[in-house]
């Protein structure tokens, strides 16, 4: 596929001492009031190539091509369809929710559903199970291996998770099939973990049952990982899975891994496949004021409840920069979205191709992108007041009051340069109100005989930006080869192979955290993609996220199909390839 080289044609250019202040009012006007895209004119203009993002070719297998022919004929039937409905309905059926108050495993009865859901794989994928090694870790994670012929091979780590998030209870009655159902309506598998990561789980594992069948024995050893509280932030699973793997194999052993993640969404004409090979880093803070307490008829100007308040509205008023360089994902995002996209605006199309060579487009380009919340997510560390704490009586002072905020930390960024952004915000403040200042377990203040009270901020669950897989250059042949076998799925169902557009891998960073948190040290080459979200692209569902998290979660049928039809290309790509 081609972009666009269309671009618009340069006026007649005016003397030379005239053209010279124009350019200066214009890149003034650029870096002030973010005015690029309205007199970007003003500059002659060369649409860079298509190299801002290239695209590797569609990969199928050569040594197991008649395995893969066979696997697509198979799977393109009504027959396998129905069976691999039945597969996903059946783990749907099995509620496996993950609440956020849950007792470590052997503690809490809530856990024992996973058992449920383990006798049903084993039940559900025989071959799976006579062939591969299935070891379980913590009770509930399951390790599984097949073992390679050629063991000089660093092997493969597929993940998915088998909890889901718990259904509310007061929302039941809103669903349209009941939220554990598995109700096929002939169109879409309807159920909690339909789409969030039950596709993944069971699209690996069927894939893996198909390639059996077809008599597939592998030279790259793979490994399956598969956690059980991802929603609950993976200390249970992920985390002693990648403990058990770690000492296994060692660090840097395996050759890629890939986790739940990105899909393939229609973004400004063209179908684009979002490749996660980055995350952003996470932190909570608590902000908590502390006040002497006493009779509400006698209060002081400002309580403690007052104080907390005037703070949480200098944090949400002094966000965290915007932040766009070249080097950062979601930079390389826009240029794909900009070198393929046949919908995009002319200006703001034009304004990322010049963002390459122009520091001025650079930063009207940031600045264009912070006007849409979704966008500036990824230029940016996000923060969210989600929980205040504070007051138990009207005619009582409150003595203790307390906000939680989240943050969604830039991979620009790190853990330390947000305590040190948080505790810069409310230093004025703390010596505003009186108080002593604690940030992050240091003494922000000297002690203070008389003062009205305390404000201290504390740090949780603290976790840097992920390192960013590689994505181009001779570190990039993990990357590669899963970009080619998602153009290689895309192109099998679509014939697209055969003369039709074919789907742009896009390097995306992810704004969420997922179970390879815990796997950095184990591969540099860690991606997080499952190949949902095919229907979008056919125009039959409005709906990108199928209700993930929400009332009425489901998937197309024929995106779970296309699904399992992914992992057999990959799995069958990396087995025989000799670059990674």
């Amino acid at each position: 596929m081609k972009a666009s080289s269309a671009t618009p044609s340069s006026p007649p250019k005016p003397p030379a001492f005239i053209w010279g202040v124009l350019t200066a009012i214009a890149l003034l006007l650029c870096l002030r009031l973010q005015l690029y895209p309205v007199l970007s004119f003003l500059e002659p203009h060369t649409a860079p190539p298509v190299q801002a993002c290239p695209q590797v070719d569609s990969l199928v297998p050569k040594i197991n091509e008649a395995i893969w022919e066979g696997t697509l004929q198979a799977t393109a039937s009504d027959s396998f369809k129905a069976r691999a409905v039945d597969w996903l309905a059946g783990a749907i059926r099995i509620p496996t929710e993950a609440f956020d108050n849950m007792e470590a495993v052997g503690v809490d009865p809530r856990w024992n559903v996973f058992g449920d859901l383990h006798a049903y794989l084993a039940e559900a994928f025989p071959l799976v199970y006579a062939n591969f090694k299935v070891r379980t870790v913590n009770t509930y994670g399951l390790w599984y291996e097949w073992t390679g012929s050629d063991t000089s091979l660093k092997p493969m780590l597929l993940m998915a998770h088998q909890d889901v998030v718990p259904v509310e209870p007061s929302t039941v009655s809103q669903w349209t099939h009941p939220p554990f159902s598995g109700y096929f309506d002939g169109h879409r598998i309807w159920g909690r973990g339909s789409s969030d990561d039950k596709n993944g789980l069971i699209g690996i594992l069927s894939a893996l049952e198909v390639l059996l069948e077809n008599s597939f024995t592998p030279t790259r050893t793979l490994i399956l990982a598969f956690g059980f509280d991802e929603e609950v932030t993976g200390l249970e699973g992920a985390a002693q899975l990648a403990k058990a793997l770690l000492d296994t194999y060692g660090g840097n052993s395996f050759a890629l891994v890939v986790d739940e993640g990105g899909g393939v969404i229609e973004q400004f004409g063209v179908a684009a496949a979002f490749l996660g090979v980055a995350e952003k880093g996470y932190l909570d803070v608590v902000v908590q004021v502390t006040a002497p307490g006493g009779h509400s008829s006698i209060p002081p100007d400002h309580t403690s409840i007052g104080i907390l308040a005037a703070m949480l509205v200098q944090i949400e008023d002094t966000p965290h920069p915007v932040q766009l360089t070249r080097e950062s994902t979601p930079y390389h995002t826009f240029q794909c979205l900009a070198a393929y996209g046949q919908t995009m605006t002319p200006a703001v199309k034009r304004l990322i191709e010049d963002s390459a060579s122009s520091d001025a487009a650079l930063h009207a380009l940031e600045a264009t992108l912070s006007k849409n919340p979704l966008y500036k997510a990824q230029i940016q560390t996000t923060t969210a007041i989600d929980v205040i704490r504070g007051g138990v009586k009207a005619n009582a002072l409150p003595e203790q009051v307390q906000a939680l905020i989240n943050h969604r930390i830039l991979s620009e960024s790190s853990v330390a340069a947000v305590h040190a952004y948080d505790a810069a915000l409310l230093q004025p403040l703390a010596e505003r109100f009186n108080l002593t200042f604690k940030a992050f377990g240091s003494e922000m203040s000297e002690p203070l005989l008389s003062a009205s009270g305390a404000l201290t901020m504390e740090g949780l669950y603290p976790l840097e930006p992920a390192p960013v897989s590689p994505t181009h250059g001779a570190e990039a042949e993990a990357f590669r080869l899963l970009s080619g076998s998602i153009r290689a799925t895309f192109d099998s169902r679509r014939g697209a192979a055969a003369g039709g557009e074919s789907v742009v891998v896009v390097p995306a960073s992810g704004t969420g955290n997922t179970d390879t948190q815990f796997y950095w040290s184990l591969s540099p080459h860690i991606f997080r993609y499952g190949h949902s979200g095919s229907a979008h692209v056919r125009g039959e569902d409005d709906d990108i996220l199928n209700g993930i998290h929400t009332v009425d979660e489901y998937i197309d049928a024929d995106d779970f199909v296309e699904i399992i039809r992914f992992y057999l290309t990959l799995i069958l790509n990396v087995d025989e390839s000799k670059v990674v």
